[in-house]
């Protein structure tokens, strides 16, 4: 079989010209064609394309990828769940049912090694419910809300699926996505997503196939201890119950504060590390698809444009936009009570009104006005609890116009802040700490420059946008378990060793592999 690249069609053609378009390209009769990936090249406004790589069958395949400098075997390579050789004196434990948890329970499970996976949070259902408290009343659960429960905090984001990551384990965790419910247009999509409406069934349909497969998922077990003896791990510990286990997966979550704590009394490895914090910004979506396809947008065959701009200002400082939501809304992403931070959500057709993205400016333990390993995470504290009080409580969340943001002020009269349980305008410089602000504010007009409209003072400024990723990174030694305690695998994003559900997903695969390679 052959893969061929860079087959486009303009908007409106029929996908039926991609037969003809490889035959021209291959300069032979094709068999048969099977789409493999799809994107958007919206680099000339005037003549926005739609780009795809199919899988092709031919009489003669050396002569046509010796015609064709744009085909080459179709990789053949695919993803093998391994098998231990022996079975371990106790069930191995996860702790945190996120993407990392999640992925690691599935090859465990499939494996035959019947996991047990502790998750401080509730069921899908109910913490959809949860959600909806705090956005409708201001009703905040610390322990099942939009960052603790069944799928982690990416349950209830945009589900992109996107990584810088290049590794081969991918199509099979797009598979297992879509075997659990999710659209099936994730496993060509070049930038696939899934949206809040249907992740959180995609999370039972995973959960079910890990029970199906021996696997154990317990709701409501917050993790409040970590035995051992002799530098190895003997059980996990939790408010309700004593798990004996000789190997356990740590995949907590970037926001398990009392977690990193009960590590750091443990005298687990890790240290602070680089993240970033800011707003987030909303446009119309409408304005958005302008400014990325011009004359096409709104074209039926497009979807909601979107957009990742990053600057380095002259001082060394780096601002970026992160985790961009087309379609979607700013939300309650608050697990503490009495602080409040914001997150971004889409729902899977992204057909809300307003787009929006992190603004962020990035931060290292230098920048930090708190010292010691926990030091990221105290400035967290410190900013949520400041932004809950500027708001006047209820889980408001500070706003403004980028344009008074910049001092010059301009009412919220074109865009409409999609926060739920509302916004309270006041100044973020009041907010947010000035090493976030001056980055932010030097770097507006430079992103505008990037993208028409972007710096446009009708933009609305929701904040503070403080979980970007991880604080803290916790050590592990070639073998992915901690150096200071065998059996203990660091693993995901609480862990810092992944960015977005994909690559935490794939560190989860990793920890499960090293776990079954220890056996």
């Amino acid at each position: 079989m052959i893969r061929l690249r860079d087959l486009s069609l303009a908007p409106g053609e029929a996908t039926d010209l991609l037969r003809e378009k490889a035959e021209r390209a291959l300069r032979c009769p094709v068999k048969e064609l099977t789409v493999v990936r799809r994107s958007v090249d919206a680099r000339k406004k005037n003549d926005v394309r739609l780009v795809y790589t199919a899988d092709v069958t031919v009489t003669d395949e050396k002569t046509a990828l010796l015609r064709c400098r744009k085909a080459s075997p179709a990789p053949t390579y695919r993803y093998a769940v391994p098998v231990p050789d022996r079975l371990p004196e106790a069930r191995p434990v996860i702790v945190g049912f996120g993407p990392a948890g999640m992925f690691a329970g599935l090859v465990l499970a499939k494996a035959g090694l019947r996991p047990i996976i502790l998750e401080r949070g509730e069921d899908a259902e109910t913490r959809t419910e949860k959600i909806a408290a705090l956005r409708q009343n201001g009703l905040l659960d610390p322990e099942s809300n939009i960052q603790f429960g069944e799928g982690g905090a990416g349950a209830f984001s945009d589900g992109k699926l996107t990584t810088g990551v290049r590794d081969p384990r991918i199509p099979w965790v797009l598979q297992r996505l879509v075997d659990a419910g999710a659209p099936v247009d994730i496993t060509i999509d070049a930038k696939p997503h899934i949206g809040t409406d249907l992740l959180p069934g995609v999370c039972a349909g995973i959960r079910r196939r890990i029970t199906e497969l021996g696997g154990e998922v317990r709701f409501s077990q917050k993790l409040v201890g970590i035995e051992s003896e002799g530098g190895h791990i003997t059980a996990a510990v939790t408010e309700h119950d004593r798990i004996p286990c000789s190997r356990l997966i740590l995949a907590c979550g970037h926001s398990a504060r009392d977690t990193f704590e009960l590590l750091c009394k443990l005298n687990i490895p890790m240290a602070p590390k680089a993240f970033a914090m800011g707003v987030r910004i909303e446009h119309l979506q409408a304005d958005t698809d302008a400014a990325q396809y011009g004359a096409f947008a709104g074209h039926p065959d497009l979807p909601p444009a979107d957009y990742s701009l990053a600057v380095q200002l002259p001082n060394g400082r780096r601002c970026y936009t992160f985790c961009m939501c087309p379609g979607g809304e700013v939300v309650p992403a608050a697990s503490e009570a009495g602080q409040i931070c914001v997150n971004g959500a889409s729902p899977y057709k992204r057909n809300y009104v307003n787009s929006n993205a992190a603004l962020l400016a990035a931060v290292s333990p230098e920048d930090f006005p708190y010292d010691g390993i926990l030091g990221g995470m105290a400035w967290q504290r410190d900013l949520e609890r400041r932004a809950f009080e500027a708001a006047g409580g209820g889980y408001r969340a500070p706003a403004q116009t980028l344009g008074s943001f910049l001092g010059t002020p301009h009412a919220m009269d074109r865009v409409t802040p999609s926060y739920e349980p509302g916004i309270t305008e006041v100044s973020l410089h009041n907010v947010l700490s000035p090493v976030i602000t001056g980055t932010v504010a030097e770097a507006l007009p430079l992103f505008g420059r990037k993208l028409k409209g972007f710096d446009a003072p009708w933009a609305v400024l929701t904040g503070p946008e403080t979980r970007s990723s991880s604080p803290v990174r916790m050590e592990r030694n070639s073998t992915l378990q901690s150096p200071a305690l065998t059996g203990l695998y660091p693993c995901g994003e609480g862990a810092g060793w992944a960015g977005g559900i994909m690559s935490a997903a794939l560190d989860g695969i990793k920890c499960a592999e090293a776990l079954i390679a220890s056996l």
